[in-house]
């Protein structure tokens, strides 16, 4: 925040500030190491070497996303799979780090769009549907964070909500098997979006060639159409769309589907409370603040 209000840690960093210089120079009691304390490298702590691996894996499933179903849900389940395992080794080995928590929440927000902008290109007629999931997901966790950090204290967990700001965020964030359950839920709802669409044996009309003769389809299996005919880019989205109808069953998407649909909207109302309840509390920080500055003025 800006003007008079100091939070602990800008008042902490202004004190380490403090201790590094001393009559213009650098303290050199604050550069000394004591001979016990062992070197440590954060970026290679067991937690973190899990998330890298998460990136390598959701980078994969992006690879054979368009065309390889089976391969790509595998690649990107396993992925999501891992976010759990890097919590667990987080508190078995006690190297929870404020990067790791970055770095896995970015990662989760990365691959959960890149998922969701597929199916946007996949499904058009729901892109706006799949847009606004995007933005509310990536809208929802930076305002939460951001007023963790500027309101909550010093080194405080975004993932620490009291009771009273909300129950429901409280649960969520503090109850592991809670937490888990719609993190997979969620995004398995969106695999099994992902995979139905490679189960539709039919071509979305607006895709088609408008030029067509009488009697005759331009829908996959008509001989009078093949696809080097139909389609003179391999890249475009009719090709794509050809290249994935009809290579999959449907019966299990729509299983998976159904059933971690509820979660999934769920999700969705937890991101939303998430956005307003941390809107909120930024907009009581500025209250306070104004109150210092004595504002808003009265009139004479």
């Amino acid at each position: 925040m800006n003007g008079g209000i100091r939070t602990r840690r800008q008042n902490g960093g202004f004190e380490n500030e403090s201790n590094r210089k001393l009559n213009g120079h650098a303290n050199p009691r604050a550069r000394s190491t004591s001979p016990t304390e062992i070197s440590e490298n954060v970026f290679l702590f067991y937690p973190n070497i899990i998330g890298y691996s998460r990136i390598v894996l959701a980078l994969a499933s992006l690879y054979y996303m368009p065309l390889h179903p089976r391969t790509c849900s595998s690649l990107y389940s396993v992925s999501c799979l891992l976010d759990a395992l890097d919590g667990v080794a987080a508190r078995q080995f006690n190297q929870s780090t404020r990067f790791g928590a970055v770095l896995d929440m970015v990662t989760d927000r990365c691959t959960t769009s890149c998922l969701l902008v597929f199916l946007s290109s996949a499904f058009p007629r729901w892109a706006l549907l799949f847009q606004g999931l995007i933005s509310l997901d990536f809208a929802s966790h930076y305002m939460h964070m951001y007023a963790t950090l500027a309101m909550g204290d010093s080194g405080q967990s975004h993932k620490k909500i009291d009771q009273s700001r909300s129950r429901l965020l409280h649960l969520y964030y503090n109850n592991r098997a809670v937490l888990f359950v719609f993190c997979t839920l969620n995004e398995l709802f969106f695999i099994a979006l992902y995979l139905l669409s490679f189960s539709s044996p039919m071509l979305t009309p607006s895709l088609l060639p408008t030029e067509n003769k009488a009697g005759t389809t331009s829908q996959p299996g008509n001989p009078s159409h093949p696809p080097s005919m139909l389609f003179a880019t391999p890249g475009s989205a009719w090709a794509m769309e050809l290249a994935r109808a009809n290579k999959m069953d449907s019966f299990w998407p729509w299983v998976i589907a159904g059933v971690s649909f509820p979660v999934m909207a769920g999700k969705q109302i937890l991101n939303l409370i998430q956005l307003v309840k941390a809107s909120k509390w930024l907009a009581e920080g500025d209250i306070q603040e104004r109150r210092l500055k004595g504002l808003p003025r009265k009139k004479r």
